[in-house]
């Protein structure tokens, strides 16, 4: 029989659920994170299957604990990624700057040689640079190398064996040099560390499988050859549990909250579907890879609160981590934090959380008026902070939060629900089955997935690029292994003239994305296909549903907290809570 098991390493909690719905929630280890994983697999009973969501490529990224880098570019271009876009991240901050580039002038290098912007050689490739000793690997970005690769293939070629070579037209074939260029060199930079850390887990089970940030399982080989691939990994298999529980309940239309010790997630689900992204921004970093649209922002039960240089009351994005940790959990933590204040305010019982006891909630207490805040300040601006987050993935895109249901889950996630749907009109919060573990149990579901896309040279020809996607549909599913239970295609579209696209299942379908996310469609305007993609999935043998926590009963009207054994829920006045056939609590108002 092969045993399944998903594990999401989070900052605070690592989360472990089987297939046969037992579940372990133990406390991570920053120092090593495998450490958690190999502790929480053996009191799950061990694994022949571990499918595994981590945050070890975004800290890398965010923390700068990468490998030692170089790039090779076209003549000219070595400052791609320093020059970046004439944006600036902060507008009315005159003091922010865009982060330092990942490789240092003095190891990037050129080369002379050219391709068109058709992928025609217009210039033949040169010598190319003699790399010094030292390098974890080498980035290599030519221009208009998504349509002909030739030139980077010969440099691929020249420099094996000698150091690791990650090429642009390998691992993203699109079209926008910088863009490309910084994701090739954030997966060159993520090389090493994710390196030690997959390779720690390959001895914790026969067969281990990674989450991507485009929700789908890869084996673990591959997700050491492409680490960048990884940055949303654990928030992805969230999503995508919290979208199969919504829509149990009968939300199809829904925003989902994630909200764990470190940071909380949001991400918007239309049609049951959560939204997909073909960038995110990492760390500043533009990174061009297939990706669900999770917006990330830092505030979790871990972040700690007080007042800033301008005397306003703040509350992250610095975490306390599992390592002190909150003042209440007892192991050193002197900082308050949105923990300490939910539990002074009393919206979670004293008598413990999993793995931590009973919580003192005198040191909570102190640790808040040492501070100079109040438990309800802290509480009321990391709720004012996770609603302006749920406003940019709706709002912000000409959706309605007052149509949706909120899907609360992670650790903290139920606490803060209510007060969210009230800011923003929303009409019930959804709380599923496992809401404390929901991203293992979403990464335990996910399917085995392949994500290919690649730039379309002729921007007119909708008939080439229908043709085009077929085929990147019929190589996906034979990467896949021949045997997918779906297969789905995707077109980056704009109208002519435009500088940025939209990812459309068919062009005929454009105008009316368009129109609800930019609130107008041009008529007879034409429609250039820029680039084409295909996903091929083969659905994982556990379902969602069949990971239901115990049996929930009764109902509950606020003020209330429901203790469950990995998350609390907080009916706020006014509201009221009541199982759904399908296991989830829905809170409603009134009642």
């Amino acid at each position: 029989m092969n045993i399944r098991v998903g594990v999401d390493t989070g900052g605070t909690y690592t989360d472990v659920v089987t297939a046969t719905g037992n579940v372990v929630k133990l406390l991570s280890t920053p120092g090593d994170p495998a450490a958690a994983v190999a502790a929480g697999l053996q009191l799950a009973g061990g694994t022949e299957t571990l499918a595994h969501g981590t945050t070890v490529a975004t800290n890398a990224l965010l923390e700068r604990q990468g490998g030692r880098v170089a790039l090779i570019s076209s003549e000219g271009q070595r400052d791609v990624i320093e020059i970046a876009r004439q944006a600036r991240p902060s507008l009315y901050d005159i003091w922010a700057d865009r982060p330092d580039p990942l490789v240092a002038r003095h190891l990037r290098f050129e080369v002379t040689g050219r391709m068109d912007s058709k992928g025609k050689e217009i210039v033949p490739l040169g010598s190319i640079p003699i790399l010094p000793s030292g390098l974890d690997a080498v980035a290599v970005c030519l221009l208009h190398s998504d349509l002909n690769s030739d030139h980077e293939v010969r440099v691929e070629r020249a420099l094996s064996g000698s150091v690791v070579v990650v090429r642009s037209s390998a691992l993203s074939p699109e079209y926008r040099e910088y863009e490309r260029t910084a994701t090739t060199v954030a997966d060159a930079y993520l090389r090493r560390s994710c390196a030690a850390y997959l390779d720690a887990l390959a001895a914790l089970a026969p067969h281990v499988l990674v989450l991507t940030s485009a929700a789908g399982l890869i084996p673990l080989e591959e997700a050491a050859a492409r680490p960048v691939s990884l940055l949303l990994s654990g928030p992805a298999g969230g999503v995508l549990a919290a979208a199969a529980a919504a829509g149990a309940a009968g939300f199809g239309e829904c925003v989902t909250l994630d909200m764990g010790g470190t940071s909380t997630d949001v991400c918007l689900i239309r049609g049951g579907r959560p939204e997909p992204a073909a960038e995110r921004l990492v760390a500043g970093l533009p990174i061009r890879m297939p990706s669900l649209d999770v917006l990330t922002i830092g505030a979790g039960g871990g972040s700690i609160a007080g007042i800033d240089a301008g005397g306003a009351l703040v509350a992250g994005p610095k975490s306390a981590g599992a390592e002190p940790g909150p003042c209440c959990y007892g192991r050193g933590g002197t900082r308050p934090t949105v923990t300490d204040a939910d539990l002074v305010a009393g919206r979670i019982p004293p008598d413990g959380l999993p793995g931590l006891g009973r919580l003192d909630v005198h040191a909570a207490g102190e640790s808040l008026a040492a501070a100079g805040v109040s438990a309800e300040g802290v509480i009321s601006v990391v709720d004012e902070a996770m609603t302006q987050a749920v406003r940019a993935v709706t709002v912000a895109r000409g959706v309605d939060p007052a149509g949706l249901a909120l899907v609360a889950f992670g650790g903290a996630g139920p606490l803060h629900a209510c007060a969210l749907a009230d800011a923003l009109g929303m009409p019930a919060v959804v709380v599923p089955p496992r809401a404390g573990v929901l991203s293992a149990v979403g990464i335990l579901a996910a399917p085995r997935q392949v994500d290919l896309v690649r730039s379309w040279p002729d921007p007119a020809d909708h008939e080439g690029a229908a043709a085009r996607a077929a085929a990147l549909g019929a190589e996906a599913g034979q990467a896949a292994g021949g045997r997918v239970d779906r297969v789905t295609v995707g077109y980056d579209c704009r109208y002519a003239g435009q500088s940025h696209e939209l990812t459309v299942p068919s062009v005929a379908a454009f105008a009316g994305e368009h129109a609800a996310r930019r609130g107008y469609a041009l008529e007879g305007a034409p429609v250039e296909v820029v680039a084409v993609r295909a996903t091929a999935q083969v659905d994982s043998p556990v379902e969602v549903a069949a990971l239901a926590a115990p049996e929930r009963r009764g109902r509950r009207s606020g003020p209330a907290f429901i203790a469950e054994p990995d998350c609390t829920i907080w009916v706020a006045t006014g509201w009221t809570a009541e199982v759904d056939p399908s296991g989830s609590w829905i809170l409603t108002r009134g009642g």
